[in-house]
Parts: C-alpha cells; sequence; structure tokens
C-alpha cells in the first residue's frame, strides 16, 4: 500500500507540473461558464418574477448550476488528454513500469479534480462579483468535496469511453452529447418543479442533479437530509466510475 500512494504522489505531480507549465488552459476552461454566467444570468432574470421561482437573483440561483457545469465540462476532456499520452506513447511506457496501473488511474483523475477545483473556486470569486454571493456556515469546504467527488467521477467515465473507442474524434462527439443533455436534465437552469414530469424522472438518476442541489445548498447554508443524501449519491457514483476505469486499465495491453 505505502507504494501504491507513492506511485499515486509521484504521478499526481508529474501531472500537476505539466499544468503549471501552461496555466492558460486552466484559465480558458473558465471562459464557457463565466459567459453562461454573464449572458443567461441576464437573460433569464425575469424568471424570478414567477411565482413558484425560489426568492433571490437569478444570477444566485444559477451560479451552481454553473459550477456543476464547469466540473462536468472540464472532467469531459480528461479522456482527450488521456488518448494524446496514449498517441505519443507515453502511456506505453506507463503500462510497463513496475508501478499498479491503478495508481495511473487515480492520480490523472486527482490531477484533473485539483484542477477544476481551482476553477470552480475562480468561478466562484467572479459569481461574487455578480452579486451571487458567498457560501456559508462551511459551505465553501463542502463545494470542495462536492466538485472533487463529481470531477473524479466524470473524468473516470472520460478516460474509460476513451479507452474504449481508442480515438479523439468519436470521443469528443460522445462528450457534447451527453455534456448538455446532463445539464439540461437538471435543476441547474431552472427549479425541478418548471420541469416536465419525464425530466423530472430523469433527473433523479442523473449525477449533475445531486451536485447542483448540493451545492445549491452550501449557498443556502442548508445541511439537512436532502443535502447528504446528494452527497451520498455522489460517492457511489464517484467510486463506482473509478472502480470501471480502472477495471479497463487493467484489461488495457
Amino acid at each position: 500500500m505505502p507504494y501504491f500512494l507513492q506511485d499515486i504522489y509521484t504521478l499526481f505531480f508529474k501531472y500537476l507540473k505539466l499544468t503549471w507549465r501552461m496555466p492558460m488552459w486552466t484559465l480558458f476552461g473558465l471562459i464557457q461558464p463565466l459567459l453562461w454566467l454573464v449572458i443567461f444570468g441576464q437573460l433569464f432574470k425575469g424568471l424570478t418574477q414567477l411565482p413558484q421561482f425560489p426568492q433571490g437573483d437569478y444570477v444566485q440561483f444559477i451560479t451552481p448550476g454553473i459550477i456543476v457545469m464547469t466540473v462536468l465540462f472540464g472532467a469531459s476532456w480528461s479522456g482527450v488528454s488521456l488518448l494524446r499520452d496514449l498517441r505519443h506513447g507515453i502511456m506505453e511506457k506507463l503500462f510497463v513500469a513496475p508501478i499498479d496501473r491503478s495508481s495511473i488511474v487515480l492520480s490523472r483523475l486527482l490531477h484533473n479534480g485539483f484542477t477544476v477545483v481551482i476553477q470552480v473556486f475562480l468561478l466562484i470569486a467572479v459569481a461574487f462579483a455578480l452579486g451571487a454571493g458567498l457560501p456559508i456556515r462551511g459551505g465553501l469546504f463542502w463545494i470542495w468535496v462536492i466538485v472533487l467527488l463529481l470531477a473524479v467521477g466524470f473524468s473516470a467515465v472520460s478516460n474509460t469511453l476513451a479507452m474504449i473507442l481508442k480515438r479523439e474524434e468519436p470521443l469528443v462527439v460522445m462528450g457534447n452529447m451527453l455534456t448538455l443533455p446532463l445539464l439540461f436534465f437538471s435543476p441547474a437552469l431552472v427549479p425541478k418543479t418548471f420541469m416536465p414530469f419525464w425530466m423530472q424522472l430523469v433527473s433523479l438518476i442523473n449525477p449533475v442533479t445531486y451536485g447542483v442541489e448540493a451545492v445549491r445548498a452550501c449557498y443556502q447554508g442548508v445541511f439537512m437530509q436532502p443535502f447528504y443524501t446528494s452527497i451520498t449519491v455522489l460517492l457511489l457514483f464517484s467510486f463506482m466510475a473509478t472502480a470501471v476505469s480502472a477495471a479497463i486499465f487493467q484489461k488495457t495491453e
């Protein structure tokens, strides 16, 4: 076990150094979420006048959804990075190295999670400047946990698809086909009560739903049973996605 943890530590900092050399890529990942926050925040601000809409500004309502969207979009590119490493022979060298392949998976997932966490906290600062407020009652810590769980889970899904498809083009198409529907089948942009009944049913099996609701609870400072249910669902999703990704890596030649 100590050697396994050491492998994860070493590979994690290897990937972190690569990110540190090109920090602009981390900032570029914030452009689309910021555009959504500004444009959608203004475009749909009139929704707050509807009787059943929660109290507060629409920017306050949409910010948790944009935070989760940042995680979703950032994690979806994890598989593309993996395929590029495969194409350049980097992964082949790691596969024949005397290390557990699971450590390769976990180090990549943790690195992507760490990168997305940085993006999210920059986004929280910008959202605060736009009037969204800040998480309260320890909410900032819980957002860190939620973002990490979501990022690890969706990065694992992206890596699994990458190992199955083996090509960038279908992976990018698959990522685009999944990310926006996952976002729209959640209460990220509108309350769940505004959604048709069949969409509400689909949202119950959507991890993004539980991520959005948990982040929203962090901004409201309401940590009751639904919040801990969401955390449990995200834990299960992250664990299962990572386990499947690690199993695929073990079988890869």
